[in-house]
Order: structure tokens, then C-alpha cells, then sequence
């Protein structure tokens, strides 16, 4: 570790960022029996906000290896049934979510948000997380005869100063540590997501399957997330209108039902009118380009990235929470192959990098086809449709079976090899 006359306190890893990806990497390495672990976050707490993660098999699968998934299989069903509307069509198609119709699969549940961060908290002890911590700066001491396997030098905005041998960045699509990595930023896909939780104090009489709309450049759909809650969302191409709204969660349910929700069913629309405005969120979709990940760097020394600061993807495929969960078990399983050599953690970096980037840039190429596939292609006149036409046959085609091939992705266990 470090000479003696440098600052700061001591650890073997540090993450930075207390979401999804961060509370999975750190609970993970816990698991895999890292003992110096600080989780950092600049908020004052584990956030609650948001409304619902849907969890594929391959997220599902990640929770499995974490010894998680019992905590949230009784509380949430799986959904195995998807339809799908076309509203300009009038035509309805039938999908399983997983398997086939002999063998179903452990289909598709969807998780309040908060739950799974709680969940994930839990594992971890009490002094292993530092709220109200905002990184500044990052700078790598390389190996030297004082401190033969180097280190990393955090500064934080208490003036207080951190020091790893290890550094791992889940700090969101806007990444200090991907910034200092060099990674390319995110790409604009010119497309928003608005999100929500219905509430039905009574119950509700929606099925267990998750019926999607599609009317033009709006892709809407709802889920139940138990007997009294329904997840929902909309996908839409950007409009110079949205920005006044999205930090208003009223004026974000009046642009839907006023705007957004426009041509879809009665169904739809109750579902969204049963929103608590708490839970009503617009993000604007960003993604990091398939070059981006290809060519990029995503380690440097012992730093790299997980999650969202590795690869954003567009919401499109709701993909992101269960491929932060996949870094983490692939992640943890690396450092801990190579925790017992002081010079090894540098392998297991560059193992995990190695691992993760083919998949994450394979489905990152996949995320920015289908932003393509939903847009309206209004600013070519009448050659538009034509185009919008062709391209949504050949993702129908072509991508959503490979999407929905990636979704039954196994991470395996935190102590397999490989």
C-alpha cells in the first residue's frame, strides 16, 4: 500500500455510487470476501425514488448467485406473457418473455425499485458505506519500491482524501471515473422514457402479462407489479416540450395524458390517471455508441466501471439493472480468483473487462438499432414512413430474437470459473 507520509484512510476496493450497480459490486465483493470495502455515495441515503426495475432471467440469475433472489420471489409473481399492439394496425401479437410454451422459463418479474436496493443494502455492514461523499478527483500512484502495488488517491468534498488498491465506478451515465478513464460520453438517442406506479387501494383486474403499445414513435406499456400495482411506461422521441416538464412530476402526468398517451386505449390511460406523482420519472435516453465500448478503454491501472458508467443503454430494452447485476457476480468472481495475489488484481481487471465488453457492446449495438426502429423518421418527408417501415421489419426480424437471447443470459454463480 501507500508510503506512510500520504493521507487518507486504507482500503482494497472502493465503489463509488450506491445504486443498483454499486450496491451489487459491493455486495458481491463482500460476498467474495473482500475485507477493506467503502462504498461512497454523495447522497444522504439509499434513494427511494424511482418506480420499478423489470427483471429478466439474466438479472434474476445474478440475484441467484448473490443468495438474493428468495427475499423478492414470493413478494413479486413472474409474468411469462407479453402482447404486443400495434395501434396503427389494429394487429395484437401473443410472446412468451421466456422459454417456450413446454418449458415457460422463470419468466419476467417486475421489482419496486426500492425493495431491490434495500435488499442489496442489507448484505452490507454499516461501516462499509459513507453517504453525504462526493468524489472530486482521481489520481493513480503507480507501482513504486514503497508501494510495490500502487494505489489510487481519492479526493473527496469534505477536503477528506481516500486511498484503493482498487477502484470501481457505478456513479451513472454522467461518470467521474469513466471521464477519467477516457471512455467516450453518451450518446444523445433523441428519444425519452417516462415511467410510473399505479396504486389500486382495492386491486386491480389486469392480467399477469405485459401488454405493450405501439402508435407511431410512442412505445407504451404496463405490467402488475403484485395485486394493488401496475408499472408503466412510455417511450417517445424527444420534444422541446418535455424539458419544461421534467422535474415536475405533475406536468410530467399531464403531458401523458394529454400528449403522450394520445391514441392509446382507455386501459392504458386509467393506469397512468392511478399514478402516484411520487413515483413519475422522464429521463432522457442516453447510450454509449457499440464503437464507443469496441474501442474504448474501460480500465486503467485498477480502476474500471460498472453499470450505467460503463454502458447506458437506451431504455428501449430495459436491460440496464439486470446487466449491473451481471457486472457485479463476473466482477466479484474475478477479484476474488486473484484477490490472494497482491499483483494478481490487475489480471482480474482486465479479466472482467475482457468478459463484459464483447456482450455490453453486442447488446449495445442492439439498444441503438432499436431507438432507430422507434423513431419517427418524420424529418425525411414522405420518405419517412418507407424507411421507418423497412427498418422496423428488419429489427423484427434480425435483433428482437437476439435481444430476447441475451435476456436468458446465465452469469453462473460467484464461485464458477470462467
Amino acid at each position: 500500500m501507500p508510503p506512510e507520509d500520504e493521507a487518507g484512510a486504507e482500503y482494497e476496493v472502493v465503489v463509488v455510487g450506491a445504486g443498483i450497480a454499486g450496491l451489487a459490486c459491493a455486495t458481491a465483493l463482500h460476498q467474495a470476501g473482500v475485507q477493506r470495502l467503502l462504498l461512497l455515495d454523495k447522497y444522504n441515503g439509499v434513494r427511494s425514488d424511482g418506480a420499478a426495475v423489470l427483471l429478466y432471467p439474466n438479472g434474476w440469475h445474478a440475484l441467484e448467485a448473490l443468495g438474493l433472489a428468495h427475499k423478492l420471489k414470493d413478494i413479486y409473481p413472474a409474468c411469462h406473457l407479453e402482447k404486443q399492439t400495434n395501434l396503427e394496425t389494429g394487429e395484437t401479437k401473443e410472446m412468451l418473455l421466456t422459454g417456450t410454451v413446454e418449458r415457460p422459463g422463470i419468466g419476467v418479474r417486475t421489482v419496486h425499485r426500492k425493495e431491490l436496493l434495500k435488499v442489496l443494502a442489507e448484505e452490507l455492514p454499516q461501516d462499509s458505506v459513507r453517504f453525504t461523499s462526493k468524489l472530486l478527483s482521481i489520481e493513480s500512484k503507480q507501482a513504486s519500491g514503497e508501494s510495490p502495488s500502487g494505489f489510487t488517491k481519492l479526493e473527496l468534498d469534505d477536503d477528506s482524501v481516500i486511498r484503493t488498491k482498487v477502484l470501481i465506478g457505478c456513479d451513472g451515465v454522467h461518470s467521474l471515473v469513466a471521464q477519467w478513464l477516457g471512455l467516450s460520453q453518451a450518446a444523445d438517442s433523441q428519444r425519452s422514457i417516462v415511467r410510473g406506479l399505479a396504486a389500486f387501494d382495492k386491486g386491480h383486474d389486469y392480467s399477469n402479462e405485459l401488454q405493450e403499445y405501439v402508435f407511431k414513435d410512442r412505445r407504451g406499456a404496463y405490467v402488475p407489479v403484485n395485486d394493488r400495482e401496475l408499472y408503466w411506461y412510455i417511450a417517445h422521441d424527444t420534444d422541446p416540450k418535455d424539458l419544461e416538464a421534467t422535474m415536475h412530476p405533475r406536468l410530467i402526468l399531464k403531458q401523458v395524458m394529454g400528449r403522450l398517451a394520445e391514441g392509446f386505449p382507455d386501459r392504458f390511460k386509467h393506469v397512468v390517471s392511478r399514478s402516484d406523482p411520487n413515483t413519475v420519472a422522464w429521463t432522457h435516453m442516453l447510450y454509449r455508441t457499440p464503437w464507443g465500448l469496441f474501442l474504448g478503454w474501460p480500465h486503467r491501472n485498477l480502476v474500471t466501471v460498472a453499470g450505467d458508467a460503463f454502458h447506458p443503454m437506451a431504455s428501449d430494452l430495459s436491460l440496464g439493472s439486470c446487466l449491473a447485476l451481471e457486472d457485479a457476480v463476473i466482477l466479484a468472481r474475478h477479484v476474488s480468483s486473484y484477490m490472494k495475489n497482491q499483483n494478481g488484481l490487475k489480471y482480474a481487471i482486465e479479466a472482467y473487462v475482457k468478459q463484459r465488453r464483447w456482450r455490453v457492446a453486442l447488446l449495445a449495438a442492439w439498444s441503438f438499432l432499436s431507438v432507430w426502429a422507434h423513431h419517427s423518421w418524420s424529418r425525411l418527408g414522405f420518405l419517412g414512413w418507407p424507411v421507418r417501415f423497412l427498418w422496423k421489419k428488419v429489427f423484427n426480424w434480425f435483433v428482437v430474437p437476439r435481444i430476447k437471447e441475451t435476456k436468458n443470459y446465465d452469469c453462473r454463480n460467484l464461485n464458477s470459473e470462467g
